[in-house]
């Protein structure tokens, strides 16, 4: 782009307050989750719903997420990042939001929510996310 040009693409950026964020993925969906794991920086796609400001999703017990997310001593939770965007491309604009805190694992019957897993019928087990920072970003087209 050369010097003193606009890209007539370009966008506003904004900032989104923490309930503006929890208001636009509280439909539930698809998001994904990151964390330290055994090989070293991992990210999932999981399905998940927003049930009483926290984040839920079904994992497979005793696989690699569950195993990832488990510190090993009583009380000390392993803190892990949600993310989920939507970008429209036609209109150049869209949203992100970002969620961090500790990873809960959750029983069945402690869980009010049904999650659906379209990576199978084998995810039975439940983590939940207490969100500690929560952050969203807008792209505006201008």
């Amino acid at each position: 782009m050369m010097a003193g040009k606009q890209n007539p693409e370009a966008g506003t950026l904004e900032t989104l307050s923490e309930q503006e964020c929890l208001r636009l993925i509280g439909a539930g969906g698809i998001g994904r989750v990151a964390f330290g794991g055994a090989p070293g920086p991992t990210v999932f796609p999981v399905n998940y719903r927003l049930l009483n400001g926290e984040v839920v999703f079904r994992i497979r017990q005793g696989g690699t997420m569950d195993e990832s997310l488990r510190s090993g001593i009583e009380d000390v939770d392993v803190k892990i990042a949600f993310q989920i965007d939507h970008i429209d491309e036609v209109n150049h604009e869209g949203w992100s939001v970002l969620i961090q805190g500790p990873a809960h694992h959750v029983a069945e019957n402690d869980i009010k929510a049904i999650v659906d897993s379209w990576a199978g019928d084998d995810r039975d087990h439940y983590i939940r996310i207490t969100p500690q920072r929560v952050t969203g970003r807008r792209i505006n087209r201008l």
